[in-house]
């Protein structure tokens, strides 16, 4: 569940783990309509983690350099280990999340967009049409996600049980997952951070 405090665990204070959530579209960063895609990440969240965690969230135009600019900023001084963002996959001529994604990325992790694209074809036959990737900046995993809410939590689902393995390697902090909701893969050898 997301708090603004720090936890006291075992006689340690640690702070809880940040994660951005970034919704890219120019109506909801004039504020034309509300957000819908930021807070339907956030739910998604508040269900699957059982760390501690809390929300660094921004709406953004499709500009391009001030995507890429969000994008350091969750990463690198915001401590962000995962960074979600919505809206701006598509073939539109303003849907540029994924280059401006690409651009900011050391490492490309293609086959988080195979597979949302994958599940989001049992739903609509324009699942080809996404552009959706996820890549890794220094200590951060970035995942690009569509703007529909509903497609949101499909993809969430089909690709969230690798995201925390994924932190773990580019050794980010240990996330643990609800299982009832979402039961997060890791190998036999993979074993928690020693307090």
């Amino acid at each position: 569940m997301p708090a603004e405090f720090a936890f006291e665990w075992q006689g340690m204070s640690k702070k809880p783990i940040r994660i951005g959530l970034l919704t890219v579209s120019d109506r909801a960063s004039r504020g034309d309509y509300e957000d819908l895609g930021g807070p339907a990440m956030r739910d998604w969240l508040d269900r699957a983690l059982s760390s501690p965690w809390e929300a660094v969230a921004c709406v953004v135009p499709d500009e391009q350099p001030q995507i890429e600019a969000s994008l350091r900023e969750l990463c690198d001084q915001q401590g962000c280990c995962l960074v979600l963002t919505t809206g701006g996959t598509g073939p539109a001529v303003r849907d540029i999340t994924p280059e401006a994604t690409e651009a900011v990325c050391e490492k490309m992790l293609p086959g988080f967009g195979e597979l949302m694209r994958q599940e989001s074809l049992k739903f609509v036959p324009t699942a080809i049409l996404s552009r959706q990737t996820a890549g890794v900046r220094g200590q951060s995993l970035i995942i690009n996600l569509p703007g529909k809410p509903s497609a949101i939590a499909d993809c969430l689902n089909a690709v969230f049980p690798a995201v925390p393995y994924c932190i773990d390697l580019i050794e980010g902090p240990y996330l643990e997952t609800d299982e009832a909701f979402c039961k997060a893969f890791r190998p036999k050898h993979a074993k928690p951070p020693q307090d």
